[in-house]
């Protein structure tokens, strides 16, 4: 062996059950399967379900905040906001004051499910199989982890 010569320790195999990122993205898949036959009696798809959550939070947001809310593009939520439309569920109408603004709205159609959607949440809840405590405490952890990756970029 020459003296420039190292040696190079063999990388570890890479284990896809050891990946973090794995193990989120398979319960990622998990939760949109279990809301699926609970949204199905609703019309809603997740994706649709997350923008009518964020419109009952907050009524009357434009394209814009609504899709920094949820993370999702213009080219992703407009499909979802064009046939949340089509269903009667909101109201997209441009801004009078600055046209190149869109504003959703909820119909009255889409606040009255509000209610009717109020069990999924508890169902969500029972199918998770922890405690509130645990919960919150998955969700804070994996919302920190979010933003460290974020801040990474």
């Amino acid at each position: 062996m020459s003296k420039n010569a190292q040696t190079v320790a063999p990388e570890p195999p890479i284990k896809i059950d050891a990946m973090l990122c794995f193990a989120i993205y398979g319960a990622a898949h998990a939760f949109t399967r279990t809301y699926k036959p609970l949204l199905e009696p609703l019309g809603l798809t997740y994706p649709q379900y997350l923008v009518m959550v964020a419109l009952w939070e907050e009524d009357a947001q434009t394209v814009k905040a609504l899709g920094e809310r949820l993370g999702l593009d213009s080219g992703t939520l407009s499909p979802l906001l064009k046939r949340l439309e089509q269903a009667g569920l909101v109201a997209r109408k441009r801004n009078r004051e600055d046209e190149r603004q869109v504003n959703v709205h909820l119909t009255e159609q889409g606040l009255t499910m509000k209610a009717e959607a109020a069990s999924v949440t508890a169902n969500i809840g029972k199918a998770i199989g922890c405690s509130l405590d645990e919960a919150v405490a998955l969700r804070d952890a994996v919302n920190a982890l979010k933003g460290r990756l974020d801040g990474a970029e």
